[in-house]
């Protein structure tokens, strides 16, 4: 009771806000299914509602979400991978939350700096700048001068980000409400239901504890950084581990151009073309080579060098793709490039995607619905992050779970052909990475790499086999105790029939499942 009456004035203050901005309608479901009548929604829309101006639904949603502090703010730049929910305008508007915010004092930033890596700042850093150089959601950087040491004798540049004070304590609060709302949707409002508000809380609240301990997100860094090892196209910053801790981070601090400024980059003597070129070729590592990819590539995590490498900072938000995922995802797209919808339908079988209950014809009918009008088009006109939206959406239609990581992939995808068409409007840059994808392909899902994966499953399957035959052994040796338990009816069977056979079947049936289940 007392949670309730906690998240209820919490929830008519974010009304407020809500109101204030334009935003209520995303509320009012909510507050309906909470037991307030349409007077009290009619109330808070004449008291605390004003003009809010031209903008579009997702602009006044994000308004309110700034006004409403740090953990909302972070919840709107995760709904923002999420436009299977809200559309593609209204993620896109969140994705623009700004997120400067106020900053915390110096004062607070040295003594957890202290706190966590245990020694006085002037024994780990020459100097340490003060004055923020960005104020996020949940932590602010710092730049700052390490002290000397036997690699860099003068001390290395270096950027430190600090969470905020107490921060975990209000994104607990946080939340807690947000789930109490989730789950009153899902009881007051079954249309409300197929959007899962229970579900995306509790990965907005995992993704949360994951960015609130900085050591993670420093492996996810180093994990990324040792992928393009080696590659003068991609510079990920090395992490400093010895001024590294759960609420501190420290790392390389990288200097360039902003992404997206194409007029510095010429100034600078680079080639765009050049840059894009490169930038397909990191996408394309990251999301088939590599199966990890930066989840937030966005102009303001990403730079250019003076030499011309793309740089990338910020690793709260990151993204896996296993091997047959990535499979299924290249057999689409090259059902796509083939006009095979019919090939694309039976991907989706395979890989188990479809539900039973629903038309293969039906749903090679819709997917074709999404391919023939691309048909002829020059590729500067493709948006292959749209189709992958299309596609998306199409398999909600047909009661399909779309993984979130592909979501965050798609994306990570509409970021880049925006970017690359503002630098150059005549390039589509994943045709840029046609040969990086051709020679993939060839390797991976032509048919001698086919064959070959064939044979290392047999192979896999084969060397599985002495432990599958332990486990009948032990199976034979439990069914022999009498610990197997079969129903009244099938035991009256045996009986009668006096025979053993029924023993083997189901010998022979396990052996099959556990054989061949990897």
């Amino acid at each position: 009771m007392l949670r309730a009456l906690r998240s209820l004035y919490r929830l008519f203050q974010m009304a407020r806000s809500a109101a204030r901005h334009g935003a209520l309608s995303p509320f009012e479901e909510a507050l309906a299914g909470a037991g307030l009548t349409p007077v009290v929604l009619f109330f808070i829309r004449v008291i605390f509602g004003r003009p809010v101006g031209d903008l579009r639904p997702g602009e006044r949603l994000a308004n309110a979400l700034s006004e409403l502090g740090p953990a909302f703010i972070k919840f709107g730049q995760v709904l923002s991978t999420r436009s299977d929910l809200l559309g593609e305008e209204v993620a896109a508007d969140l994705a623009k939350l700004q997120d400067q915010l106020p900053h915390f004092s110096s004062f607070e930033a040295r003594s957890t700096i202290e706190a966590e890596l245990g020694a006085p700042i002037d024994l780990l850093y020459l100097q340490f700048d003060d004055v923020p150089v960005s104020a996020a959601s949940i932590s602010q950087v710092h730049f700052a001068l390490t002290t000397p040491d036997a690699a860099h004798p003068e001390g290395r540049a270096v950027a430190v980000k600090v969470l905020r004070p107490d921060i975990e304590l209000a994104f607990a609060r946080d939340i807690d409400l947000l789930l109490w709302i989730a789950e009153v949707i899902e009881r007051t409002q079954p249309k409300l239901r197929r959007l899962k508000p229970v579900e995306v809380v509790k990965t907005f609240a995992a993704t949360v504890r994951v960015e609130m301990d900085l050591r993670l997100e420093a492996a996810s860094a180093s994990e990324l950084r040792g992928n393009f090892e080696g590659d003068p196209t991609y510079r990920v910053p090395e992490i400093d581990w010895h001024r590294t801790a759960r609420r501190v981070m420290t790392q390389q601090r990288l200097s360039g151009i902003p992404f997206d400024d194409g007029p510095a980059m010429r100034a600078a003597g680079l080639d765009v073309d050049e840059i894009l070129t490169k930038a397909a070729g990191v996408f394309f590592h990251q999301a088939f080579r590599d199966g990890y990819f930066h989840g937030d590539q966005h102009p303001g995590n990403m730079s250019v060098g003076l030499d011309g490498a793309i740089q990338v900072v910020d690793f709260g938000i990151m993204g896996r793709i296993d091997k047959k995922t990535r499979y299924f995802l290249a057999d689409m797209l090259m059902g796509f490039v083939e006009h095979d919808y019919a090939r694309i339908a039976k991907v989706y079988v395979d890989a188990g995607y479809l539900p039973a209950s629903q038309s293969v014809e039906d749903f090679t009918l819709a997917l074709r619905s999404i391919g023939e009008p691309i048909h002829g088009k020059p590729l500067a006109e493709i948006s292959f992050a749209r189709i992958l939206g299309q596609i998306f959406a199409a398999a909600e239609t047909f009661e399909m779970e779309v993984q979130p990581q592909l979501l965050l992939l798609q994306k990570n995808m509409l970021i880049a052909e925006g970017v690359s068409r503002q630098l150059n409007s005549h390039l589509n840059i994943w045709g840029l990475a046609q040969p990086l994808i051709e020679q993939w392909m060839i390797e991976n899902r032509g048919p001698q790499a086919r064959m070959e994966q064939a044979g290392l499953e047999f192979i896999h399957a084969v060397e599985r086999l002495p432990a599958v035959m332990r486990n009948i052994d032990r199976l034979v040796g439990h069914l022999a105790e009498g610990g197997l338990k079969l129903d009244p009816e099938a035991l009256k069977v045996i009986n009668r029939t006096g025979s053993s056979w029924w023993l083997w079947i189901i010998i022979a049936v396990l052996a099959a499942g556990l054989l061949f289940t990897r």
